[in-house]
């Protein structure tokens, strides 16, 4: 087989370029396209991509796209792929799909098709005429948009997001993929103080901490392409090896946080301590109206309640004016924040410098930046201090 493969990093709307920013940034030529970023590498680097990408969903294995009008296309185009070049005659492939803006919408005929045409064409490689599927799992996605057909082996098994250092969620927690995507969006750059005055399970500030400290994202968690035959054990091991190394909590300072709720909070120590960052995350019981830093520069990033329900409008209303009050007090600040409310900058008292429209699951928000009114002064303190 050729050693250089087609592979898909997949990504929320409006983070595809992101995604290929990270993927360039590790050496991989990447083009961002409409659900994520494609890019063309050997099997180590897909590993690496699965290891080191912050923002993105999972990495695929592109097996092919072809187009697929009918039923017997969709069979065809699947069947002609070198199957058992990947597929073990033991692995396990179960299938999934989607459909979209396609004349093939059915969704359970796609994926009963597709696994048909892969089990045919296994049998004439490996002679067999039944597959227990007793091994490895080489999961399949066959996803229709406007009637091209492009088929997938899921090289991450659970998605990006899912991290290991997150065991409980509070409530609407933010997933971390995106909670990464608003630390490398927002105006903050490590080695500069970064405060969330909302942080609730803080997987804002653990995001930024991991990033500050060259933690690796899937450095604790397995992925499906690890007990893939045709991948590179040593070189992946090696990768892994060198992640750990590059890991080094002490270079965490400046991040901080703090929330009203006390429950939160326990679970957000719990959070930065499954990280392997204990100690490095300052976190207080602390009302917005009352956070007041000494430090004179540094970035406000939050996540604050959007008010979805009616009866929490106002509240969260009242919220969105002591974050306008919070800038305010602290002139030489940014301040970056994710919300669905329409009003949002009618209740802060300002318009935003800066805006991005990013979805939060299946919500449409606004990804808001609100610039220093300072003029520039001196050397500003990296680490967030609090008075009283």
């Amino acid at each position: 087989m050729d050693d250089r493969f087609e592979w898909m990093a997949t990504a929320a709307f409006g983070l595809e370029g992101v995604v290929a920013n990270e993927l360039r940034h590790m050496g991989i030529d990447a083009r961002a396209e409409m659900g994520g970023a494609r890019f063309t590498a050997p099997p180590e680097q897909a590993f690496e991509a699965n290891l080191w990408l912050r923002c993105a969903d999972r990495v695929l294995l592109v097996m092919g796209r072809f187009p697929a009008r009918t039923f017997d296309e969709l069979f065809e185009g699947v069947r002609a792929l070198p199957w058992a070049d990947f597929i073990p005659a033991d692995g396990r492939f179960p299938v999934t799909g989607r459909c979209a803006r396609s004349q093939l919408m059915s969704v359970s005929d796609c994926q009963a098709i597709a696994k048909k045409a892969i089990v045919e064409r296994l049998k004439a490689a490996y002679g067999r005429s039944w597959f227990d599927e007793t091994g490895d799992v080489y999961a399949v996605n066959v996803a229709l948009h406007g009637d091209i057909a492009q088929v997938t082996l899921d090289a991450s098994g659970a998605a990006l997001n899912r991290r290991g250092y997150r065991t409980w969620n509070g409530e609407a927690p933010l997933r971390e993929t995106l909670a990464a995507a608003l630390v490398q969006l927002a105006p903050w750059r490590p080695g500069q103080t970064l405060y969330d005055p909302m942080c609730g399970t803080g997987t804002l500030l653990v995001e930024a901490a991991m990033r500050m400290a060259d933690r690796a994202p899937g450095l604790t968690r397995p992925f499906d392409c690890e007990s893939w035959g045709f991948m590179p054990a040593g070189e992946m091991r090696r990768l892994r090896e060198e992640a750990q190394a590059r890991f080094d909590p002490t270079r965490v300072e400046g991040i901080a946080g703090s929330d009203i709720d006390p429950q939160a909070l326990e679970l957000a120590r719990r959070h930065v301590a499954q990280a392997g960052l204990a100690g490095r995350i300052p976190l207080r019981e602390t009302d917005v109206r009352d956070v007041r830093l000494k430090a004179d520069r540094g970035t406000f990033l939050t996540n604050p309640p959007y008010g979805e329900r009616l009866s929490d409008r106002r509240a969260c209303e009242a919220l969105y004016r002591e974050l306008g009050l919070l800038l305010r007090r602290h002139p030489g600040f940014h301040l970056a924040c994710i919300t669905s409310h329409p009003g949002f900058e009618r209740s802060f008292g300002r318009r935003a410098d800066k805006r991005r429209r990013l979805y939060n699951g299946r919500l449409e928000c606004e990804f808001m930046t609100f610039f220093s009114k300072a003029k520039p002064a001196g050397r500003a303190s990296d680490r967030p201090k609090e008075e009283g």
